[in-house]
């Protein structure tokens, strides 16, 4: 009988272990053997119990799945008490034979990474995750802002009070002023057209009009309650802005080196009601990345740079070797699957960040541009050939792989198309209009001189 052959893989690590992360309890294995399993619960005591057990048996190196939010607690726990942590995704260790239980898993998780088969996620450094959890919160208090918005606008449109028809935004300055009048008991048309702002293109005679309430006094209270809500969430957002300043302060200031730039500011950039009006980001921005001006970049937000400083931040950019890297991380690369010398697929994988998100709808505002500029024409070259999404995608992408060379190899981005004021363009425009005039009719003066008169 011939004897079967057996393929040996090497152990790369020796002295690993791998969890099973629960919410109420975490199972850890040790090695492949019943023995060598053990339950843990998710309290303190607990956590500090597990890592007792794992040094008494000369563990070095740790695998954990990423399983919502259960594993930063012990995550934290292990890194402290200098173990090497590898965070994984859960789809590169799903791949288990037979019945699937807490224990197998734990088991197949140390197998896979004592033999080397599994690689760490990204996570960004500590002070970049107190942006990023300042930053998120504030992202879901401006959802909560726009629901409760069209809540009011709701309640405004069953009272016939038709404050959407008149105002462009009914939480804008005459809008707000609007509301807090109804809330407080004002019924008379004029006296609420008395609240509009300057700014308002709409006359007060025609707010007169569309202010005229049918008097349901179960609107006007449902009414009220969203307006002291929304209130509220907006007083929320502001103490949220006050912590992300100091946390940037404190990054900027306790570090020379980013602490020694300065830049002017951008008139051309235009500022989102939803940024944060108490920083200037343009600077802080400037500083935090140590010189680099990712604001130049056109369809460059405010709140994009923001995104960049709290999802990733500068340490965790230079954690990529390479740009494709990144963008690839970011699930803006095609996923190229070939079989035969075929290509079966070629689709941008599925799940989005929110760095990704940032990312598309600066492509998408890129694309939307009047100005003919270098990223404005290749968005609308892909657009032409595949459609607005693939160029979204594409812009992104490319977006992407200009953030990484900037920040890491710091090379400057020059648009070649300057930024021109309303009036220069106006200027620009006649300019243009009568040099197209000298062409058509084939004359030898060129507009120089005219501009030279």
């Amino acid at each position: 009988m011939q004897e079967e052959k057996q393929i040996k893989m090497d152990v790369v690590n020796p002295y690993a272990a791998g969890i099973d992360v629960g919410s109420r309890s975490h199972f850890v294995a040790i090695g492949q053997k019943e023995t060598e399993v053990k339950e843990f619960g998710v309290f303190n005591e607990d956590l500090f119990a597990l890592v007792k057990w794992l040094k008494e048996n000369s563990i070095k190196t740790v695998a954990m799945e990423s399983t919502g939010t259960y594993w930063q607690a012990l995550y934290a726990v292990l890194s402290d008490s200098d173990f090497q942590v590898i965070l994984c995704n859960g789809k590169f260790t799903k791949n288990i034979k037979g019945k699937k239980t807490d224990v197998q898993d734990c088991q197949w998780i140390q197998k896979l990474h004592s033999i080397g088969l599994l690689s760490g996620s990204f996570l960004p450094d500590l002070q970049t995750e107190e942006l990023r959890t300042y930053c998120r919160h504030r992202a879901g208090l401006i959802e909560g802002a726009a629901s409760t918005s069209k809540k009011m606008q709701k309640y405004l449109r069953l009272l016939n009070l038709r404050l959407d028809v008149i105002v462009k935004d009914i939480c804008g300055l005459t809008g707000l002023r609007i509301i807090e009048a109804i809330c407080n008991g004002e019924t008379n048309p004029l006296k609420l057209a008395s609240f509009r702002n300057g700014n308002c293109k709409t006359s007060e005679a025609d707010m007169a009009k569309a202010l005229q309430t049918n008097g349901r006094k179960d609107y006007l209270f449902t009414l009220n309650q969203e307006y002291k809500i929304y209130k509220n969430l907006q007083e929320q957002i502001k103490l949220c802005d006050v912590e992300i300043e100091r946390l940037l302060n404190e990054q900027i200031n306790n570090n020379e080196h980013k602490k020694q730039h300065y830049i002017e500011g951008k008139a051309h950039k235009r500022i989102n009601k939803n940024t944060p009006k108490n920083i200037d980001l343009n600077l802080v921005g400037y500083q935090y990345f140590e010189g680099v001006d990712l604001l130049k970049i056109e369809g460059f937000s405010h709140q994009t740079l923001l995104t960049l400083m709290s999802e990733v931040g500068l340490e965790g950019i230079k954690k990529f070797e390479t740009a494709k890297q990144f963008a690839s991380w970011l699930r803006l690369t095609p996923n190229n699957k070939i079989s035969g010398g075929k290509v079966l697929s070629k689709k941008v994988p599925k799940g989005s960040n929110r760095l990704k998100i940032a990312l598309r709808n600066a492509a998408n505002s890129i694309g939307n541009l009047k100005e003919s500029t270098p990223l404005r024409d290749f968005f609308h070259r892909i657009n032409f050939r595949k459609g607005r999404v693939s160029a979204i995608s594409a812009t992104a992408r490319k977006l992407g792989v200009i953030i990484w060379n900037m920040v890491v190899k710091n090379i400057p981005y020059h648009n070649p198309v300057e930024y021109l004021f309303l009036d220069q363009k106006r200027k620009l425009a006649v300019l243009q209009r009568v040099q197209k005039t000298i062409n058509k009719f084939d004359l030898k003066t060129d507009i120089k001189d005219f501009v030279k008169g």
